[in-house]
Formats: structure tokens, sequence, C-alpha cells
């Protein structure tokens, strides 16, 4: 069990360090109204200063109202600048004019990667890094979008259990409504984290501590681990970067 505020410390250094290390001053983070994003803002701002972080919302025409308006919520709790930027005519003009067929994964793969366009372009606007918004639970079983939201500058809670993320959610205050809600990608209508992974986070993520930190578990039947364990093993050219053939010494 962690010491969350020496832990949220911890972090805030790392950002510190990382911000001096790669010669920026400033942050853009997207702000999808979600806990992730909500307590990776709070842990940028504690670091650098809410003046130096900057909040988007890049929602689609089948993004839950919510979501933009919990994502508000965040940034004024936070007291960062923040803006909307609808990715619906870019979205769809795409899919109507190119790929009509398209399924749904398929176009919500494309959104997340022009989610991530935007935050670099925004990015190079204010002179900043893109922070990640990833955490170990969803790093680990590939739940991400390889280049989409998985591209960025740092991952500062890239370390965090989903079931860790609440916890530090709950000590950075942030607001309830944001952390009771349920965790979504809301690329389309209806979406859930849990039923597409199909597992609960607080199951998986105990799963997860037995598989990577060898942390017993008799709760979970073989079949339950083997799954997770076939998740990470799949996933695995996600958190990697693209492998290069060993240079030739002839």
């Amino acid at each position: 069990m962690f010491d969350y505020p020496k832990e949220i410390d911890r972090i805030c250094k790392f950002i510190v360090d990382y911000c001096k290390v790669s010669g920026f001053k400033r942050l853009v983070i997207g702000l999808s109204g979600g806990i992730d994003s909500a307590v990776s803002a709070a842990l940028a701002v504690k670091a650098i200063g809410s003046e130096n972080v900057f909040g988007i919302n890049i929602p689609y025409r089948h993004s839950h109202p919510s979501s933009a308006k919990d994502a508000l919520l965040v940034a004024e709790c936070l007291n960062i600048s923040f803006k909307t930027l609808d990715l619906s005519p870019m979205t769809d003009s795409y899919f109507d004019n190119y790929a009509k067929d398209a399924d749904r994964l398929r176009r919500g793969n494309w959104m997340a990667r022009i989610r991530m366009n935007v935050l670099y372009d925004y990015a190079a606007e204010k002179n900043a890094l893109v922070v990640g918004t990833g955490n170990r639970t969803e790093l680990l079983v590939g739940y991400c979008t390889q280049y989409g939201d998985s591209a960025c500058a740092f991952e500062p809670i890239g370390h965090l259990y989903k079931t860790e993320v609440w916890e530090m959610a709950r000590v950075l205050q942030l607001p309830d409504r944001v952390i009771n809600k349920t965790p979504t990608a809301d690329l389309w209508e209806g979406q859930s984290d849990e039923s597409e992974l199909g597992i609960r986070y607080q199951d998986l993520d105990a799963i997860l501590r037995f598989l990577t930190q060898g942390i017993v578990t008799t709760a979970y039947t073989k079949e339950q681990i083997e799954k997770v364990r076939k998740l990470i093993k799949l996933s695995e050219f996600k958190r990697n970067m693209p492998p290069i053939p060993e240079r030739s010494t002839c």
C-alpha cells in the first residue's frame, strides 16, 4: 500500500525533473472527464503550477455530454486553462469519403490517434510537452491505442494500478463525480472500459499483482488468470519501441 502523500510528492519531483531535462516549462493534457486524466492533470499542477498546464477536451458527437462537463469541472477545480475542440468534422469527413464501411473499432482507434495529433499540435502552439494519462493496469493489458492515447512525452501514473489511481484521486481531493463515474474511453455510445475488458478493475488489478509481482491470490480461477496473462503477452508490442534489425558486421 502506498503512502499516497509521499507518492504524490515523488511523482511531482519526477515531472519537475523531466521538464528540466527536456527544456520545457509547460504541459498540455487531454482532459476526457475521466479519472486518469484528472489525476494526471492534478499532479502536473502540483508539480509546475496551474498557469503552466493547459487542458483540452476533444469530444466526438457520440461522446456522452457528461464527459465534457466533467472535463470542465476538473479544469475549474485545478484552475487551469481549458478549451474544447470538436473531433466530429474531421472524423466524419474521413470516414464518409474514404472508409464508409469501417467498424467502430477502426473508427475508435482512428479517433484516438487524431486526438493525439490535436494534442501535439496544441503543445507545439504552447511550447509544451504532452502529458500521458495511461495507468499501469491498462498499459499492461494493452488497453490503449498504439500511437493514440499511448503517445505522450511521459506517463506520470503509468506505474499505478487503476485502483491506486482512484485512491490517489481521493487524496488529491478531486471531484466525487469524476471519481465515482464509470470508466470509459467514450469513443462510441455506451462504451465502458470494464465491459470491453470483460473483467472488473478490482479483479484485474489483483490478477496483475499476482502475475507481475508474485502477490498470491486464491480468489480467481486458472482460466481467469490465463486470460489476463494472454492479454499481457499479446499486447507486448504496444509497450516496446518498433524493432530494428541488428546492424550487419559485414
